[in-house]
């Protein structure tokens, strides 16, 4: 399947590529650090969200900033509540 926007399919090709070769060689033997593929999903999540403002696309959900869970762990923060704006 292709990306959203043309000029994302070689990322996603290389982070389908990097995804697959953790998931079986890594995260199927018990080592769930998935920081392995975290830069070039930065780099394609990127891509994506152009394309999608290019094409005019709204979701306010891909404004969210998604982390892996050791990048979550080294913030230090025990709970993964968002404060309320007042």
């Amino acid at each position: 399947m292709n990306s959203i926007g043309e000029d994302c399919n070689e990322l996603k090709k290389q982070y389908d590529a990097c995804f697959n070769g953790w998931f079986s060689e890594r995260f199927l033997k018990g080592h769930t650090d998935e920081s392995a593929c975290a830069p070039i999903f930065r780099v394609y999540q990127d891509c994506v969200k152009r394309a999608m403002r290019e094409q005019k696309i709204e979701l306010r959900e891909i404004d969210t900033e998604y982390t892996t869970n050791s990048e979550y762990e080294n913030t230090g923060s025990s709970s993964g509540n968002k404060q309320s704006k007042s």
